[in-house]
């Protein structure tokens, strides 16, 4: 299916062997189910067709499979030493003030005391300040909406990861 249309990204993605295409969706989303999934459907047409799949595995994941997902993601302004991707997508807490890390730190804690997980958010362009509000504001949710919430905010992160993915030439 790959043409000289595909662009060269998603090409070089469609032809990558299985373990090395596992290895660079799991980077993507450390939830088993949905890299299993969009490997199945390779290759992809378009970029458009693999964020679609994406789309699609992140909505049919069960609640193990979020928390897997979920595992995979450090707590916001705690990057792991050593990820980029996470410390690129976390940059907005970086020149953050003491006070707000401190505060990020507490509001971290509080939340996955309450929700038995990390907060996550799609922190790609959020300053620390409306990521702090973000998680005030979802803290006080049930764990059932908070989950959908978190389904959705995976979903945009595996869409920028991926594309990421398959747009570098």
């Amino acid at each position: 299916m790959t043409s000289t249309s595909t662009p060269p990204g998603l090409a070089r993605f469609n032809a990558l062997e299985e373990h090395a295409a596992f290895t660079a969706l799991h980077e993507a989303c450390a939830s088993t189910a949905w890299v299993k999934r969009l490997l199945a459907a390779r290759p992809y047409a378009t970029p458009e067709a693999l964020y679609a799949a994406s789309d699609a595995a992140m909505a049919e994941l069960t609640a193990d499979d979020l928390a897997e997902a979920m595992a995979g993601h450090p707590p916001i302004g705690r990057p792991r030493p050593g990820d980029p991707t996470s410390a690129r997508e976390q940059r907005g807490m970086a020149g953050a003030s003491e006070a707000l890390k401190a505060e990020m730190l507490e509001l971290n804690l509080a939340y996955q005391e309450k929700f038995g997980h990390v907060f996550l958010i799609c922190a790609t362009g959020r300053t620390g300040e409306q990521m702090r509000d973000a998680v005030r504001e979802r803290i006080g949710n049930t764990p059932e909406r908070e989950r959908e919430i978190v389904r959705t905010e995976l979903g945009k992160i595996n869409r920028i990861r991926l594309a990421r993915l398959v747009e570098e030439d």
